[in-house]
């Protein structure tokens, strides 16, 4: 049985925001939510997210994971946190204690902790500097006796390159006995969690440690900078994945992944891209520079010009799309279809061999296959408080510089003319047009500049 604890109650001074601290996003969400979804992957029986500045905005986020929300106030250090989680915790089992702003903790490091052994599992790491941490205090035999904090550390103590990452899994019963019995006699004047590890110690539990397989999982975040480093680490890890699997990445470091990036074989993806959410690309897929995918599935052959931004839409097979395209939540694509440059579709349904090249708006609209939308074209969807649905059935040809106004239907094999103002169904076969008559005035002049 485990339980997690999930330390976010600092305010983060340092990042120089209203925010707290831990709602401040990595790779497209919040570096909590990096947690609790590690977190969740254990099967934790109960996980208790400890909050403090910022109010209430820390559950809010974060109210659709089944977490306790424990506020910290006041908060005197990290020992005190852990105490406020203490009374919605069962005594079976063990505890897991994570923290907040440390994000990308993996579930293979968490998983060799819990393999480690019975007693108290510590998770350090040996850092060339280990400026800023506390201390892993060891005997001649190599057993761990305590952790010094570097405030309270003596200078041949500070000379030690392992250091406490502060992650740890201790049995909850005797956590709860250690953590009644901290005090507050050190420099800062908090009751510090590491002070735990020498009670365990003087009471002969084992006391085990284990390291990461990456520093960078260990990595916390107390102001932009650092947050802006460890992103970019991130993002070379994500980029490095999609290599070992045959991604081809123009430049490795100008791609970023905001969630889960799904990618089959021979996929070219141009630099400054960016992927949301859950994006699936197909076979031979190819992404132009600078484009951005949030939450949609591109299949197999599609090429994606520069500068297109497709959201919650569904593309089929060997379509064309771009440069400069606009996808909007809603919109299904067909195979081969072609949606060109300056076009928005929103909310519409585009059958196969269709195109629109150039300049175009397609709202709530249902398109045929073969259908040709020139040049301009507008569907006027809204009437000012109701949208309205545009049909336009296979094999019609429509004119540069139309406007649909729905609710209406273009029938099957029609053509419209250029310039047309379209407010009626069309019929199918028919050419349908709405011009005013074209005439030139004798004599008219031009305005001209009136001089000063």
């Amino acid at each position: 049985m485990l339980n997690i604890v999930i330390l976010a109650a600092g305010k983060g001074t340092r990042m120089y925001s209203e925010k707290p601290k831990v709602l401040h996003a990595l790779a497209g969400k919040p570096l909590v939510q990096h947690v609790l979804d590690c977190a969740t992957t254990l099967n934790p029986q109960q996980i208790c997210v400890v909050y403090g500045h910022g109010g209430e905005a820390v559950p809010k986020a974060m109210q659709q994971y089944e977490a306790k929300f424990v506020i910290q106030a006041p908060q005197l250090g990290t020992g005190h946190a852990v105490q406020q989680a203490m009374p919605h915790l069962s005594d079976e089992g063990n505890t897991l204690v994570l923290y907040g702003d440390v994000p990308l903790i993996q579930h293979s490091t968490l998983h060799q902790m819990q393999q480690a052994g019975a007693g108290l599992v510590l998770l350090t790491v040996n850092l060339s500097n280990p400026g800023g941490y506390g201390r892993i205090v060891r005997n001649e035999q190599g057993d761990v006796l305590s952790i010094v904090e570097e405030k309270d550390a003596t200078p041949e103590q500070r000379e030690i390159n392992e250091v406490n990452t502060g992650i740890l899994i201790a049995p909850t019963k005797m956590l709860r006995g250690w953590l009644s019995k901290l005090q507050n006699k050190n420099s800062q004047g908090e009751y510090y969690l590491t002070d735990i590890v020498g009670m365990a110690a003087q009471q002969c539990v084992s006391v085990h440690t284990v390291q990461p397989a990456h520093e960078w999982e260990i990595h916390g975040i107390n102001n932009k900078a650092q947050l802006a480093v460890l992103e970019r680490t991130w993002q070379l890890v994500e980029a490095g994945r999609l290599l070992v699997h045959g991604v081809t990445l123009a430049d490795p470091a100008r791609i970023d992944v905001r969630g889960r990036l799904s990618c089959g074989r021979d996929v070219e993806i141009d630099v400054g891209c960016i992927f949301e959410g859950n994006v699936d690309l197909g076979d031979n897929v190819r992404v132009g520079a600078y484009s951005v995918i949030k939450n949609s599935s591109i299949a197999a052959g599609t090429d994606i010009a520069p500068y297109s931004h497709i959201d919650s839409s569904e593309v089929g097979a060997y379509c064309h799309i771009g440069p400069y395209a606009r996808l909007r939540p809603g919109t299904k694509l067909h195979d081969e279809v072609h949606i060109g440059n300056f076009v928005e579709v929103k909310n519409s349904e585009i059958a196969e061999n269709s195109k629109a090249n150039h300049l175009s708006y397609i709202g709530d609209s249902t398109v045929g296959s073969r259908v040709n939308i020139g040049a301009g074209t507008i569907t006027c969807n809204y009437d000012g408080a109701n949208k309205h649905r545009t049909i336009i059935e296979d094999d019609v040809f429509i004119g540069s510089d139309t406007q649909l106004v729905a609710p209406v239907t273009v029938g099957k094999g029609a053509t419209i003319g250029a310039g047309s103002t379209i407010t009626r169904d069309a019929p199918a076969g028919e050419l349908t047009l709405s011009r005013s008559k074209q005439m030139a005035i004798k004599g008219w002049k031009r305005p001209m500049k009136e001089k000063k």
